[in-house]
């Protein structure tokens, strides 16, 4: 590439960026721009505070965290880890909505199922993976990646033991790294508050602020019955943060789609999102109405609702982003960009010219079998369709070779999912029934009634009757039924009568075909040329801009600052623990736990409790630690504002905004609401 064309696109990059790019980046800890950092606020993380940081931080299914003690204390989002607290409770004990506090370590309870996993090394593996796929396409590219990823997986040591390693694809395929994590499977739950309290506001404030929650768990993570030595951990800021402040945040982001092009982004914009929206909102619905029915089915489903209706409101922003004509025309420009420079370069263009018209096929195909790869390969969204699947497809999988597997039953994804076979969390049959039922009405209602797969699943049947059998007739909710068949192979799946195992074999063959058509017809495709397009724009910019985020272990930096709202109205940075009160009504959402009303004469109502920041997050960074230069603990972030939903797509640094509890609301709960004495010694020595 010539320096001239590299000017060129980053003039016209620059144009087509509106608003500019300011402190966007969810960027890898191996080439963070500190030198960047430093030009801008006078202080840049040298490569020991990174490292600091990078081991002080750690890996929650589907949330980050941090370790905040040298005993092993991490701290989360109470919604990380409101699975734990509802796998620990039963009728009569529900945590999730009294909260929970370990007095004594004694008292700390394992959670069903968590595993966490922190981040050690990253290594280089580009030029291995481009070998090993140099000249192939279509399914040959496919399968020779995933060898060579496996390979290299392998290649950290015994699936069984601590350690883990995989294969990050970034800039989506034109750089790959071996990241090397330690693993633990021991993590106990130490304190949560109320449900009221984590989720103030409820779904009319998620998204939204002024924010007044307190969504902080703390957990402890084990070993060998004991708790890990943590020596890098965060220490806690003893002021907090100040307007305008530098603030870092390290997390593990977990998807972005901004590096797609605009053909892709149609194709979520005009047929993912409508059809995610609607059949989310119908569902919510369901479980609205359901809940109606009493507090045991409030209970079994409050957890599947509030992630439901996050969920919802992330998919109207995501929609209204790619409907704003402004923002679609940056996208737009980009591209165009993009591809005049590539244009400018007959080597660029022989390479990778032909790379978005082979796009824009891929996602034309996409669309005509979306459905299909929706309910024949993927099948009902049912935690014990799940199990019946992955046992179907277990002794099946493990006794080929592993690259010839599907994917998650490679040796180590096995390991992980024997473990999950045999959770305790219980499984409750009437929100299965819904879910199934659901899955079916809506099955019959997008493939048509005369469908043969439709008539495969429901036969004579109606969804609701469907799903009622399904449940009544199996014994999969049993963790030691589970395990009986997970331990009598094959010979024990042909033999069992069980409802849903039953069904997870009939239809296993058409699942099987109607992934591998989607693989080699979308996927394929769709990968190999976009590889080219991230090689394209590899090749202009290099890592002068930070890759899509891929639930890897990400820092953004950003300040203290506050934005305008829809109507233009400046909002502050900063809400306080009397604002919790002004908008308590003792009505849900804004009901608060008699903890904290019995104390609020005993709080100092001037604390702090939210923050708002320009930092650049996403989904996946709920429990990621706030820090200053330092490398202390000034809040914990648990949203974005209504602003950040497009963040999927692009940063608007004028609004868009992360939304953390300052460190100051943290310690005055935990010292006067809950008088947790043990907890606050052990992060404030």
């Amino acid at each position: 590439m010539s320096r001239y064309i590299a000017i060129v696109f980053l003039a016209a990059f620059a144009v087509a960026s509106t608003p500019a790019r300011a402190d966007e980046g969810m960027w890898t800890f191996d080439h963070f721009p500190a030198a960047k950092v430093r030009a801008a606020y006078g202080f840049g993380p040298s490569q020991a505070w990174l490292d600091h940081v990078r081991l002080a931080s750690a890996r929650l299914p589907g949330c980050s965290s941090s370790f905040v003690s040298p005993q092993g204390l991490l701290m989360t989002n109470h919604h990380c880890a409101v699975g734990c607290l509802a796998a620990l409770s039963r009728q009569g004990q529900d945590y999730v909505k009294t909260g929970f506090y370990a007095k004594t370590a004694a008292d700390e309870v394992r959670c069903p199922g968590v595993r966490l996993i922190q981040l050690i090394g990253i290594s280089d593996v580009t030029s291995a993976v481009a070998a090993a796929t140099a000249g192939k396409s279509g399914r040959a590219l496919l399968d020779a990646r995933r060898a060579k990823t496996l390979a290299l997986q392998a290649s950290c040591g015994p699936r069984s033991g601590p350690i883990e390693c995989n294969v990050v694809s970034l800039y989506h395929g034109g750089v790959y790294d071996l990241y090397r994590y330690q693993r633990y499977e021991d993590v106990r739950i130490v304190f949560a508050p109320e449900f009221n309290v984590a989720q103030f506001g409820g779904d009319p404030d998620n998204f939204n602020f002024p924010r007044y929650d307190f969504d902080l768990t703390f957990l402890r993570v084990y070993a060998d019955d004991k708790p890990i030595a943590t020596p890098q951990y965060l220490h806690w800021s003893k002021n907090g943060a100040t307007v305008g402040q530098l603030v870092f945040v390290s997390g593990h982001p977990g998807g972005t789609r901004r590096e797609l092009t605009v053909s892709q982004l149609g194709y979520v914009r005009d047929v993912e999102l409508p059809r995610r929206i609607a059949s989310t909102a119908e569902y919510r619905g369901i479980l609205e109405r359901y809940q109606t029915e009493g507090a045991e089915q409030l209970r079994q489903t409050n957890e599947t609702l509030f992630f439901l209706e996050n969920t919802f409101k992330e998919l109207l922003g995501e929609q209204q982003a790619l409907m704003d004509p402004a923002f679609f025309g940056t996208k737009v420009a980009q591209e165009n960009a993009l591809r005049a420079a590539v244009a400018k370069n007959p080597r660029l263009t022989a390479a990778y010219g032909s790379a978005w018209d082979a796009l824009a096929k891929a996602e034309t195909r996409k669309a005509q079998l979306a459905y299909n790869e929706q309910y024949v390969a993927g099948g009902p969204n049912s935690r014990l369709f799940g199990f019946a699947r992955t046992l179907v497809r277990i002794s099946i999988e493990r006794a080929k070779p592993e690259a010839d597997r599907l994917p998650g039953f490679d040796d180590a994804a096995l390991a992980l999912t024997t473990r999950r076979l045999s959770s305790p969390a219980p499984t409750y049959a009437g929100p299965e029934e819904l879910s199934l039922a659901y899955w079916a009405k809506r099955l019959r209602e997008d493939l048509g009634p005369d469908h043969p797969y439709v008539k495969k699943v429901l036969g004579n049947a109606s969804p609701a009757q469907w799903a009622h059998a399904l449940v009544a007739g199996t014994q999969l909710g049993d963790p030691a039924a589970r395990t009986a068949l997970l331990k009598g192979g094959q010979a024990a799946i042909d033999a069992s009568t069980d409802t849903m195992i039953r069904f997870a074999v009939a239809i296993d063959a058409d699942a099987r075909a109607a992934q591998r058509r989607y693989e080699d017809e979308v996927t394929a495709p769709e990968s190999k040329a976009s590889e080219l397009v991230a090689k394209a724009r590899f090749a202009v910019l290099g890592t002068s801009i930070d890759p899509d985020a891929t639930f890897s272990l990400r820092l953004s930096y950003g300040t203290v600052k506050g934005f305008p709202d829809a109507n233009g109205t400046f909002v502050a940075p900063f809400t306080t623990i009397a604002g919790l009160y002004d908008r308590a009504t003792g009505a849900e959402p804004y009901a608060l736990p008699q903890s904290w009303l019995d104390a609020k004469s005993a709080l100092t109502l001037t604390t702090p409790m939210n923050l708002a920041t320009d930092n650049d997050i996403i989904g996946g960074n709920s429990g990621s630690p706030m820090i200053d230069k330092d490398a202390n603990v000034v809040g914990l972030v648990f949203d974005g504002n209504i602003f950040s939903l497009g963040g999927d797509f692009g940063f608007d640094p004028q609004r868009n905004r992360t939304v953390a509890v300052d460190s100051r609301a943290l310690l005055a709960g935990l010292r006067t609401v809950y008088h947790a004495d043990r907890l606050l010694q052990e992060i404030t020595p």
